[in-house]
């Protein structure tokens, strides 16, 4: 497979290590492109070095299963944002027949033959929805996912492996039917553009009151952000594959609920915290999907943000201006969020943990930087910042 507009970024780094580990050939192309022979796989385990680095790890035990019917992958890392349990993974992949063995940090996992049957998710979930998914595929017979998730990358992964030879029909929509293949074969695919990197620049524009165009990018996945920017008081125009964010007036209060897609996504709710920080008056965020997805609000309070937490809820009172502060970035969008932080004070933000920005966000400097950012990376007591 050549897999095309892949991000040069560090989840990507840790996927092809993983690769290769299990013995396939990666050859990293020019103009983000990635060469993928799987003939020569010898290992079905994947060790806990690197399983640690990012919680997609865990899509191994689908794609193993699929193709080999056994996996065993320690457990997945990745960024703290509270308990994210698998029982929804293990409960599709039961209904396929597959028995599992857990012990320590290793999941174990068999099955003499993948037999598609109904599967029924008591909560949707995108990891569950990608995982059985990726197994269905080679199961004999017809799988049904209810209550599947619907996210575009949902829908660009069903593309992928139809393009490969998948029979996979309803994605997108909360019921997604698989007829199971016994092959895939090769293919040539291009990623469809991120979202939530999107979002975020679409976030960054409108907190910096700047005029910023975006390209490459599919309006259409970005309908929820873009009703809050207009409620927020700012101009948004897209058209084709154009999104363009400009200032009208001075911003309105708003609140926030996290939905799952194609409600507010999750990962945008970090950045849209910090712009709401200088929006005079209370605003609200509501977080509905994890439960530790509050990591950014200590720091932005070292930045002058008033902003109380109860249950699942931010209270955010405006304040006049963020100053600069040395703050620490402890996740990937929390990360997205200090930098927009930064943009907005007065004064100089140092961020250190760009570990977890690089895992998502592809040289997000460089094209702030480009956008009229005053902002570098530097090298502080021999770490990256």
């Amino acid at each position: 497979c050549t897999i095309e507009n892949v991000p040069d970024i560090e989840d990507v780094s840790s996927l092809v290590e993983i690769l290769r580990y299990l013995g396939a050939q990666v050859n990293v192309l020019p103009e983000n492109k990635l060469y993928i022979d799987a003939t020569n796989i010898s290992k079905t385990n994947v060790p806990l070095d690197l399983t640690l680095k990012l919680r997609a790890s865990y899509y191994f035990l689908g794609a193993l299963i699929g193709k080999y019917k056994e996996a065993e992958v320690a457990s997945p890392g990745g960024c703290e944002l509270g308990g994210r349990p698998m029982d929804q993974h293990f409960k599709g992949f039961t209904s396929l027949g597959v028995e599992f063995d857990k012990k320590g940090h290793t999941i174990k996992a068999k099955c003499k033959n993948l037999i598609g049957n109904s599967v029924f998710f008591d909560v949707v979930s995108v990891g569950a929805t990608i995982n059985v998914l990726l197994a269905a595929v080679k199961a004999k017979g017809v799988t049904v996912l209810y209550k599947a998730a619907k996210e575009p990358h949902i829908v660009d992964l069903a593309n992928f492996l139809n393009s490969m030879g998948a029979k996979i029909r309803g994605a997108g929509t909360d019921v997604i039917r698989i007829t199971g293949v016994e092959k895939l074969h090769g293919s040539t695919y291009m990623v469809i553009q991120d979202q939530i990197e999107t979002g975020t620049m679409m976030i960054a524009a409108a907190a910096t009151h700047g005029d910023v165009l975006i390209h490459d990018c599919i309006p259409t996945h970005m309908e929820s952000l873009t009703a809050k920017l207009l409620e927020l008081g700012v101009r948004v125009a897209s058209s084709d594959d154009r999104i363009r964010v400009s200032p009208i007036s001075k911003h309105r209060n708003i609140n926030v609920t996290t939905q799952v897609y194609p409600g507010f996504p999750t990962d945008l709710q970090q950045p849209m915290t910090s712009l709401l920080t200088m929006v005079s008056g209370i605003n609200t965020i509501t977080e509905t999907i994890f439960e530790q997805r509050f990591n950014h609000v200590n720091e932005l309070l070292r930045m002058g943000a008033d902003i109380q937490i109860k249950d699942k809820t931010m209270t955010i009172i405006g304040v006049n201006q963020l100053y600069g502060a040395p703050v620490n970035a402890s996740d990937l969008r929390a990360g997205a969020a200090l930098i927009i932080a930064g943009l907005m004070a007065k004064g100089v933000t140092e961020i250190s943990g760009t570990h977890f920005i690089d895992r998502g966000y592809d040289h997000i400097e460089k094209k702030l930087k480009a956008l009229g950012a005053n902002i570098k990376r530097v090298q502080l007591h021999n770490k990256e910042m």
